[in-house]
């Protein structure tokens, strides 16, 4: 029987397809592997096809960790809408689109990314004659493998784990694997991407591909979730007490000086300045080709009345998924440079007049694409300012470093937002608070709330304070996670065990 890796129990079959990064190459076909890979370029479009699985991760930060926070208080006001279920901590979400796909997405990921490596240990030798290549593309499989299942044991805590291609028989013997063997393989893998991947890259082509210091912050990061409270809920927290580990690396991208803190805020997010200085990773696409390859994540927190009012047809937004008023009340008078940029407070149109706002970070009206699905901008998954204050967030766990740094870095980040007057003594629930207003709508925000070990208590004070409506269930810890999809339990019964709540 031919060998197949899907890894979602519902789709276990082999994909490839062309690559959506604005890397050079062509379409992969779903040919079969065996007589795909005989080729130098074959190996190469295979990686490509493996940062395929980027492309919808913007949407799935903005759906299940924007939308989660307390940074929205998305209730719909026009019918019933997918995210309701996200935002209002609703029980019977397993079957929730968002939630399928942050399975599904990740492990076709991971498909291509395995499907890749056994590939270049099989053949790479024999067909790829350059070392420095063959161990750059498996340093990039890796990397991104360790991105998907990163990704995967945030959202679901224990996930199976797989690191080879399976018959469709033993993929239905594979259950959820501890958190700590999920980890094992991210850092093994991340560790070698480190050492492997080259500090930059000198064709534009190459723009995009992951860096050995994108691998030292993602790896950065790893050891700070881990270093996270467990909740008693076998999620990504293990209270491990890595944040010297952490630092070390965060500590190593800053003194590469590969990267510079921007002097203006809007540079960063700036259409006609993308992979700026501040950026270290992110995820790329390509417009204007076909198949489309471009973002949607611009407009999927905006309101298509807004677009509308605006003179430009409607993106898909649908109703708005209003900003919480607790984030709107805690941007200080002075922030003049932050808000605007990140925030529509109200708008008209056709006469109604809409006093909610939304998040418009990644909008562009002069760039509105033809295609809705087709959008010309990249989504930065991580950014110098973000290891700046992962550096201050070690060092406040107890790290190796000062008080003096973690308001040096504070400070910078909010003059750079028009505020002058300087800050002193920042605590750990002011640093996530001023995370908060610096990465609005940038996916972090629930991330940062569990891994902080604020999440409980924040929650369950804004959800107090917010909900007007009294739509949404309390708080309670097992909600850190997601359920497996339902899809997924029902293949085989018994396979996956349900997280607790749901």
């Amino acid at each position: 029987m031919k060998k197949i890796a899907g890894y979602s129990l519902i789709a276990v079959v082999g994909l490839l397809s062309a690559c959506d990064k604005k890397l050079d190459q062509n379409p992969i076909s779903s040919q079969a592997t065996e007589t795909f890979y005989v080729s130098r370029n074959d190996f190469i479009q295979g990686v490509n096809a493996a940062y395929n699985g980027l492309r919808t991760w913007p949407d799935r930060m903005l759906n299940l960790s924007e939308t989660r926070s307390d940074n929205l208080y998305a209730v719909s006001d026009g019918g019933v809408r997918e995210w309701e279920g996200i935002n209002s901590f609703h029980k019977t979400i397993a079957g929730n689109a968002y939630v399928t796909e942050a399975w599904s997405g990740n492990y076709t990921g991971i498909f291509k990314a395995n499907q890749l490596l056994e590939n270049l240990s099989l053949k790479g030798a024999a067909v790829i004659t350059d070392a420095g290549l063959r161990t750059r593309l498996e340093a990039e499989a890796r990397f991104l493998r360790a991105f998907y299942y990163f990704d995967l044991v945030r959202w679901f805590g224990r996930v199976p784990v797989i690191e080879r291609s399976v018959t469709p028989a033993e993929a239905l013997q594979i259950g959820r694997s501890p958190v700590t063997d999920v980890y094992n393989l991210i850092i093994s893998d991340l560790q070698f991407a480190a050492a492997s991947l080259p500090e930059a890259y000198a064709a534009a082509a190459d723009k995009g591909r992951a860096t050995r210091y994108a691998a030292k912050g993602i790896l950065a990061l790893v050891y700070m979730t881990r270093s996270g409270p467990t909740y008693d809920i076998k999620g990504p927290g293990l209270g491990l007490n890595e944040w010297d580990k952490a630092l070390t690396l965060l500590d190593e991208i800053i003194n590469s000086k590969k990267y510079t803190f921007a002097t203006k805020y809007a540079d960063i997010f700036d259409y006609d300045k993308e992979n700026n200085a501040e950026v270290i990773f992110d995820v790329q696409y390509n417009t204007g080709s076909t198949p489309v390859v471009g973002s949607t994540f611009p407009w999927l927190l905006v309101p298509d009345t807004w677009f509308q009012s605006q003179g430009k047809a409607t993106q898909g937004g649908l109703t708005i998924r209003p900003i919480s008023n607790n984030l709107l009340n805690s941007y200080e008078s002075a922030d003049t440079l932050r808000k605007p940029l990140t925030i529509q407070t109200g708008y008209t149109n056709n006469g109604v007049t809409e006093t909610r706002s939304f998040f418009k970070k990644y909008v562009n009206l002069t760039r509105v694409p033809n295609n809705r699905l087709d959008w010309p901008i990249n989504f930065i998954a991580l950014r110098y300012t973000d290891v700046l204050m992962l550096k201050a967030e070690c060092i406040l766990h107890g790290a190796t470093g000062t008080q003096a740094e973690v308001d040096a870095i504070v400070n910078q980040v909010r003059k750079r937002a028009g505020m002058e007057d300087p800050v002193s003594n920042i605590t750990l629930p002011q640093l996530m608070e001023e995370r908060r207003k610096e990465f609005a709508a940038e996916g972090t925000r629930w991330h940062d709330l569990v891994r902080s070990g604020l999440v409980e208590t924040v929650m369950t004070n804004w959800i107090t304070q917010e909900d007007v409506g009294k739509v949404m269930q309390p708080f309670q810890k097992n909600y850190i996670l997601y359920p497996i999809p339902q899809s997924e339990l029902d293949v085989k019964p018994g396979l996956y065990e349900q997280n607790l709540g749901y």
